[in-house]
């Protein structure tokens, strides 16, 4: 599995609260359907991993910008 990305404070609370509705449910039996909970925190997951994923895009674009920067101030010197 892959490693789980970090969480906003929202996300933590959101999968807290899906978990303990999955909890509930579970105390009323084996044959209680759980599948819209579990969906529900997987795109919380998805959703946590595709933001970490651009932040890490943003950032490397925002090196490559810094990088270019000082090469022309190097250059103009």
């Amino acid at each position: 599995m892959a490693k789980d990305p970090k969480f906003t404070a929202r996300e933590i609370t959101q999968i807290g609260w899906y978990t303990a509705r999955m909890a509930k449910r579970g105390l009323a039996g084996e044959n209680v359907h759980l599948g819209d909970l579990e969906r529900k925190v997987e795109r919380i997951i998805d959703g946590a991993r595709e933001r970490e994923a651009q932040q890490a895009a943003d950032a490397a674009e925002a090196e490559k910008v810094a990088r270019k920067a000082r090469a022309k101030n190097l250059k103009t010197k």
